[in-house]
Order: structure tokens, then C-alpha cells, then sequence
């Protein structure tokens, strides 16, 4: 039997504020609304994970380190722009830095000039997180996986989102701009951020991909 999961909206999260406390237990099994993660966003609270020890300052910290990535390289081919366009501009009022690489318009364009120009962006370093858009999702994931160190995953919901940042440490996003409705991508995009990688045995798991990886890239 599956556990049941356990959602968390806006009038929780207003609860906890109320209540003075600045930080959120929780146990990965959370669905939590796009209302209540915008209120968490706004009102800095930390999400901790349970069995965390809640006074250790460097677990603490660690955490807010990771919710205070910003940097973010966004691209898209053709079918993407209108999609990436109005992306952008969400971000950007949420406080996330955008590096746009392209394309900046929609003529017919090649999606790998672009997966490369984003992988590249994360791989030197430039960029926390990355964010692509094509038709399906499909190829630019393709190519993007194709540079050493990066984990483009593509998503098409919340729970794909929060499973590709903590089982698989994505750094880079592959939306589908003709399969998802901007309000979805928008939902996506913010489980997809705050989602920090839990490590343990996923970390073991992704080390082997490595291996993978370093064989077949010498």
C-alpha cells in the first residue's frame, strides 16, 4: 500500500506564520499547493527535513544556501520561445537571475544549438540550474545529457519535478512547450526549484552514473 501523501496549502503554511515559527518539518512525502510555496517564498521559511537535526546550524545553513541558488540559464528553439518569454518574466519576479542564450525569436531554429549553449552555461560554472524548452521535452534532454555533468531530466508534472532534484540532483529542466499548459510550467518550475537533493543512497546511485558516464567519455 502506498503512503498517503500529506498536502500542505496556503492556510497551513499562514498557520505557521501566525504562529511565529520560521520553518517547516517535512518528510518528502508532501504535496504542496503552488499558493503555499509562493507564501513559503515570501515569508522565508525553511523547509527541514525530519530526522534532520533541527539545531545544527550547518544543516540549517546548507539548506538556505541551497534555496538561495539564483542563477538560472534558460533557452529554447522555435516552439519554445513563446513559452520561455513569459517564463522568464515569472522568474524574474520571483528574484531569480536569468541568463537567456536563446532563441530570440520563432523562426526555425535547431534545439541542440541551444541544449549545448544551456549545458555549457552549468557546466563552467556560470549558472545554478538551467531550464529548456522545446516541442515535447524530449530532445533537448537528449542532447543536454550528452555533456559530462549534466542531469537534464525532462518533467511533466510536480511529482516528475520533485523526483528528478531529490532522487536524481537534475540540474537542468526540459519542458515541453506544446505538452504543458503555462500554468502547469509554472507549477512545475516551483516544485522543481525549491526542491533540494536529499543525497544518501541516492547519492550512491548517481555516483554509478558517473562511472557510466567517465567509461564512454574517454
Amino acid at each position: 500500500m502506498q503512503n498517503k501523501k500529506n498536502l500542505i496549502t496556503e492556510k497551513d503554511i499562514l498557520s505557521l506564520v501566525i504562529s511565529g515559527k520560521k520553518q517547516l518539518e517535512v518528510s518528502g512525502n508532501e504535496i504542496i499547493t503552488p499558493a503555499a510555496k509562493d507564501l513559503i517564498t515570501q515569508k522565508s521559511i525553511k523547509l527541514v527535513k525530519q530526522n534532520f537535526l533541527l539545531n545544527n546550524e550547518n544543516v540549517l545553513k546548507d539548506h538556505q544556501a541551497f534555496i538561495n541558488k539564483k542563477r538560472v540559464v534558460v533557452g529554447s528553439d522555435h516552439t519554445g520561445f513563446s513559452a520561455k518569454s513569459k517564463i522568464i518574466l515569472f522568474l524574474t519576479s520571483k528574484g531569480y537571475q536569468i541568463n537567456d542564450v536563446g532563441t530570440f525569436h520563432e523562426n526555425s531554429c535547431d534545439y541542440p544549438d541551444y541544449a549545448l549553449k544551456v549545458g555549457k552555461e552549468i557546466k563552467n560554472g556560470n549558472s545554478d540550474f538551467g531550464i529548456l524548452f522545446d516541442a515535447t521535452g524530449i530532445p533537448s534532454a537528449i542532447t543536454a545529457n550528452k555533456i559530462k555533468g549534466i542531469r537534464a531530466a525532462t518533467c511533466y508534472n510536480e511529482f516528475t519535478a520533485k523526483s528528478a532534484r531529490e532522487h536524481n540532483n537534475a540540474n537542468l529542466i526540459v519542458l515541453g512547450a506544446k505538452t504543458l499548459g503555462e500554468e502547469t510550467i509554472k507549477s512545475i518550475l516551483e516544485t522543481w526549484l525549491i526542491s533540494p537533493f536529499l543525497g544518501e543512497r541516492h547519492q550512491r546511485r548517481l555516483d554509478k552514473i558517473t562511472q557510466i558516464e567517465n567509461e564512454f567519455n574517454e
